[in-house]
């Protein structure tokens, strides 16, 4: 049973990750921003600049991010116009990151 479960776990998994990496493989720029982001967060929860709910809003936002790329992708290219507007929301998302891994809130 544990083991059809973990096997049902990897097939879904891997369904769900197979369209988003062949979509995003011609956004490498965006991809490794979203990356470096995505590490920011996760290094501001590890030294506690940032609590459970700022890092929640804030993968949301990158959540947002990937939805927005998922999106301009669809059709199999990215027009100037979506990458711009991909680029001005992670510029958002990174200053929010930045805010609230500065701001005198910290985990406890």
């Amino acid at each position: 049973m544990r083991i059809a479960l973990t096997l049902a776990i990897g097939a879904l998994a891997a369904t769900l990750a197979g369209p988003s990496a062949a979509q995003t493989s011609s956004t490498p720029r965006i991809d490794a921003r979203q990356e470096r982001q995505q590490e920011r967060i996760d290094k501001g929860v590890a030294s506690g600049r940032l609590n459970d709910k700022e890092a929640a809003r804030l993968e949301k936002g990158q959540d947002r991010v990937q939805k927005m790329e998922d999106r301009a992708m669809s059709d199999g290219k990215m027009t100037k116009k979506e990458r711009a507007a991909i680029e001005a929301r992670q510029d958002v998302q990174s200053g929010r990151i930045a805010t609230q891994k500065h701001d005198r809130q910290n985990a406890k």
